[in-house]
């Protein structure tokens, strides 16, 4: 048989163990009722509902959002969003950096470059393709290759 002072110790700890079960028991019943104030049961099952659906609402329209987002992701890859530019001087007869080569990107790396050679009497331009980083049907000049370059990395 078990001694006095262990029965008083189990009792201890069963008065203890009770009473922690009881406030964790009364905080729950407060946080019910401060819930349902106001509520009768039909309302409540009303309110549960309501909220439900709003939820799955919420879902749908996440789920719109993100595969408008996908799409919005997928379509970014074709705009124009990688620029690299040169100026430099093309002939020894002139003075200072009047030319210039713009070369405008996608994120495959497809575009234009735009150069402009300037001389005393004129200025030209000239647009290339560009894909995938390469000219498409005409050579690139130096210079163009640099645009280009300079706008891969940025």
């Amino acid at each position: 048989m078990a001694s006095t002072g262990t029965i008083t110790v189990m009792l201890i700890v069963l008065t203890a163990w009770l009473i922690a079960v009881s406030i964790f028991l009364a905080r729950m019943m407060g946080r019910y009722r401060r819930l349902t104030s106001g509520i009768k049961k039909r309302d409540l099952r009303e309110l549960l509902e309501h909220a439900s659906e709003k939820l799955n609402e919420q879902n749908a329209s996440i789920e719109n959002l993100q595969e408008t987002l996908n799409l919005l992701k997928k379509d970014e890859e074709d705009h124009l969003q990688k620029i690299g530019f040169l100026r430099f001087n093309p002939f020894v007869d002139t003075g200072g950096d009047q030319s210039f080569c713009l070369a405008i990107l996608d994120r495959h790396n497809n575009g234009i470059v735009i150069s402009s050679l300037h001389s005393r009497d004129q200025t030209r331009l000239y647009a290339k393709k560009v894909l995938t980083g390469k000219s498409e049907g005409q050579e690139l000049s130096k210079e163009e290759k640099e645009a280009v370059v300079r706008a891969q990395k940025s």
